[in-house]
């Protein structure tokens, strides 16, 4: 990426996980299990989280809406789905509506990563990215 275009990134209100994802950290994740025990497992750790709020859950579509006020409201969907058994995928698009003069990207892919590390603790992580 240039210095320009990675100038112009930080600027960015959304930030979302992919199978393909050029950083590696934000590609999509997998995890050990079905879609029920992931989909309670990911709203059990927004529940416990006193800074966020399950603003919709459909278990029948994999998808929950998560609002997170850390200073900056960011609203995230988390999409969960079994690609094979006990294999399941998780990725997440996160965004704002409020900007900053020093960027809000930073702060979008962290409230992902952050998730990922409490979704790491409470499950059985298999690996990243495409070739899982």
């Amino acid at each position: 990426m240039t210095l320009f275009g990675g100038l112009l990134k930080r600027f960015e209100k959304q930030c979302e996980t992919s199978d393909n994802h050029k950083d590696e950290s934000l590609q999509t994740r997998y995890y050990k299990g079905n879609l029920n025990q992931l989909f309670t497992t990911v709203e059990e750790i927004f529940n416990n989280d006193k800074q966020a709020k399950v603003v919709n859950s459909a278990k029948e579509h994999g998808e929950l809406a998560i609002e997170v006020n850390r200073g900056r409201k960011i609203f995230m969907i988390i999409t969960i789905i079994t690609v094979k058994p006990y294999q399941t995928a998780v990725d997440i698009n996160a965004s704002t509506e409020s900007g900053s003069l020093t960027g809000v990207y930073g702060q979008l892919k962290e409230e992902i990563l952050r998730f990922y590390q409490k979704l790491d603790q409470k499950s059985t992580y298999i690996g990243s990215g495409k070739n899982v």
